[in-house]
């Protein structure tokens, strides 16, 4: 990717930015779920940072997890070209999150992947992070 990568924003700024329930649409379908891109977020009971997102044509559902609600030091580079694909100016109208998985240990996180969304559009889009120091299967310690 040639364009520019900033840093992604603080918690502070997309928490009160993330509707309770809110209308996504993925630019393209995300690996494992083609054909669907019509999804809703739905913040998960009065949890900080849980969410579900559903596919509206679809019984399909991912976890997502807003890693900046937790103490958890994920702060990837948001590359511009990904910001761009979902008509974001700046990392200020981007939502970011990563899909968590219940396991037999504990929840397990996808580092590697994370989603954007954008806050006023809710254009969405899966992308692969080139650093090896995200893993795709994280276990989150309590």
């Amino acid at each position: 990717m040639s364009a520019a990568a900033t840093p992604a924003p603080a918690a502070d700024d997309i928490g009160a930015a993330v509707a309770t329930t809110s209308a996504v649409q993925f630019v393209s379908p995300m690996p494992g779920l083609a054909p669907h891109t019509a999804f809703t977020l739905a913040q998960i009971g009065e949890s900080s940072g849980l969410y579900a997102l559903r596919a509206a044509d679809a019984d399909v559902r991912l976890f997502l997890l807003d890693p900046r609600t937790g103490a958890f030091g994920y702060a990837p580079r948001i590359p511009a070209d990904a910001r761009v694909a979902i008509g974001a100016a700046d990392d200020a109208e981007v939502a970011l999150f990563v899909v968590a998985n219940p396991s037999a240990e504990g929840i397990r996180v996808n580092w590697k992947a994370p989603i954007l969304i954008h806050l006023d559009t809710g254009l969405a889009t899966q992308i692969i992070l080139d650093d090896p120091a995200y893993p795709v299967r994280a276990l989150l310690v309590p």
